[in-house]
């Protein structure tokens, strides 16, 4: 016997009738209640989540700094408004001077030169695409070496009595003293570079992955060259990786001091004797209103320098 065919027909409810009812039964006054917000919890959890963050930054950063930023108003004990007595001290003092110079010095060099060998070797390292994996693994080696490790091989190498001058007194040259004479500085250079050229390039190269190639592919059927295309395409596309790279270089390059101090202790040859030295030297002698009056011009001049790094950057977006 034929099977039955049964006709499946789609039912609608119609549940207006319930809504009707139940509006009224909310009186006018307590329809709020019944309400329910699904976007009330969302806009309350991302502050859920960064509260852990937010609770450690202000209790362990911002409220040390608050004190910090009293106290250099007061006099050591911390009893006493003394107005800017202390930054006046601080700016008279001669080693302040020193280490500031040293510090502005080593910036305007180490920054722009950093910058640049990064971006050739991430440039190069694009170009040659998979085989140049082992060459990235090489230039981040250095982020994995123990700094102590990394003090020991350039003190063998820069000694008096170390590897280069073994190299130079074959070529009857005498190589200086580097660690206590003007070379020193040069030293400090070269191991901030080697230390963090990898994690620049890192950063550039994700800036240049991001790039379309079209735009390449269609700027070299118009005939333009490799310059052309790095000064009109790269260029422009890389300035927001660029401002980044920057400000994260120079937040390290305030952490050189740990190889500055190893290489040369606490008190090093004036070429590379840098405000990290100087406010060590405040802290163990317990120096405070200079330190807290240092502290508080350093954070300035940086927080200044920061801001006007973030205007250009939006100046430049639009």
């Amino acid at each position: 016997m034929p099977r039955k065919q049964h006709r499946i027909c789609p039912i609608k409810w119609n549940c207006t009738w319930r809504n009707k009812d139940r509006e009224k039964k909310i009186q006018p006054g307590t329809e709020r209640r019944y309400r329910r917000n699904p976007g009330g919890r969302k806009n309350f959890l991302p502050w859920i989540l960064l509260a852990p963050s937010l609770l450690g930054v202000g209790i362990f950063t911002l409220i040390p700094f608050i004190d910090v930023l009293r106290r250099s108003f007061q006099k050591a004990v911390g009893t006493g408004f003394v107005g800017l007595e202390n930054y006046r001290t601080v700016i008279d003092n001669q080693a302040f001077r020193l280490a500031a110079g040293n510090t502005g010095k080593f910036l305007l060099i180490c920054l722009p030169l950093l910058l640049g060998l990064s971006l050739f070797v991430a440039l190069l390292l694009e170009r040659l695409g998979r085989k140049g994996n082992l060459l990235k693994s090489g230039f981040l080696l250095p982020m994995a070496v123990p700094a102590a490790s990394v003090v020991l091989f350039w003190q063998l190498f820069f000694d008096r009595e170390g590897i280069l001058n073994d190299i130079l007194k074959h070529f009857h040259i005498q190589g200086p003293d580097y660690m206590n004479s003007s070379g020193a500085f040069g030293v400090l250079v070269a191991v901030y570079i080697w230390k963090n050229l990898g994690y620049d390039m890192i950063l550039w190269l994700s800036g240049l992955l991001g790039i379309p190639e079209s735009l390449y592919e269609a700027a070299r059927i118009d005939g333009a060259g490799e310059f052309q295309c790095f000064w009109y395409i790269t260029r422009p596309l890389l300035v927001q990786t660029a401002f980044l790279t920057g400000t994260l270089s120079l937040v390290n390059a305030f952490k050189v001091f740990r190889e500055a101090w190893m290489i040369a202790g606490n008190y090093p040859h004036d070429s590379i004797y840098m405000l990290q030295n100087l406010f060590n030297n405040w802290f163990t002698k317990l120096d405070m209103q200079k330190m807290t009056a240092g502290a508080v011009m350093l954070a300035a001049v940086l927080g200044i320098f920061l801001i006007l790094c973030q205007k250009a950057e939006e100046r430049w977006k639009q």
